[in-house]
């Protein structure tokens, strides 16, 4: 490598035309000649109009809400008539949302298994089945009525537990979460005129050619076995959690004496 001993060693590599205040260019790595005036305010305006929509749509959403809670208070669940506020986003905190997302699912799935029930038991009675009636009247029943006591009784208080911490909400949910994995298991084994159009049900209905109380009944089935595996499943997930958080029998107890009953059915 040759030297050039005339080189100034002090001299800079860059030019000292430029003024280093300057704001920065908006040209791109690729661009030989500057944009003229009108293109730079071309620009800088599309860009106000953008910011001018982003603040009107926002503005809307605000207003939208604000004019939900005027009517409704701040209930939003379920939004056909809104009773409570529910909010996974808002109220849960980031790393347990996606497990509460996953048992809110679950109780999506048990309603929706609750119709397709009700409709295998329609299905079921219109097929000559002995007890048919009785299927159709007490599923009806569990439609109307175990619907939102599960709400209730079980996923709500897993809700509240995770965003509260608080212990009572937890056994709670030990409580009535195990009813629900029995009433499951019963559902399951689809008992004739016992309004559960499980595995007896359905086999019944295959053997004796009543293919469409069949299919229907199995995919009433299907529903059954996937929320009762996975609430068996969250049940764990919970139990592990309950004790990893500390909480205990004593300590609800000291939460139910320190608080009462109705804090339980409020949100603060």
């Amino acid at each position: 490598m040759s030297l050039n001993y005339n080189e100034n060693p002090f001299a800079s590599t860059h030019s000292l035309d430029a003024n280093p205040f300057d704001d920065p260019s908006p040209l791109s790595s690729t661009s030989k000649f500057p944009p003229s005036g009108s293109d730079v305010h071309i620009v800088r305006q599309q860009e106000l109009d953008q910011r001018e929509r982003d603040l009107e749509r926002r503005e809307a959403e605000l207003t939208n809400k604000a004019e939900h809670i005027r009517k409704h208070g701040r209930n939003n669940w379920p939004f056909f008539l809104p009773l409570i506020f529910h909010d996974i986003q808002q109220e849960i905190p980031e790393a347990s949302r996606p497990f509460i997302t996953r048992v809110y699912q679950l109780w999506l799935v048990l309603a929706a298994t609750m119709v397709i029930n009700l409709v295998a038991c329609i299905f079921i009675l219109i097929a000559g089945a002995t007890g048919g009636g009785a299927d159709v009247g007490s599923s009806v029943g569990y439609l109307l009525v175990i619907t939102p006591l599960s709400f209730l009784l079980w996923y709500r208080p897993v809700y509240n537990g995770y965003m509260k911490e608080q212990a009572l909400y937890y056994y709670l949910y030990f409580f009535f979460g195990g009813w629900h994995l029995l009433f499951s298991i019963y559902m399951i084994i689809g008992i004739p005129a016992y309004a559960a159009s499980g595995l007896i049900n359905t086999i019944k209905m295959y053997v004796e050619g009543h293919l469409a109380a069949g299919i229907i009944g199995t995919f009433a089935t299907v529903g059954w076995i996937l929320q009762g595996g996975g609430n068996a499943f969250c049940y764990l997930q919970i139990w592990k959690h309950n004790r990893a958080a500390g909480h205990s029998m004593e300590k609800a107890k000291t939460e139910l004496a320190s608080h009462g009953a109705r804090a339980y059915f409020t949100r603060g």
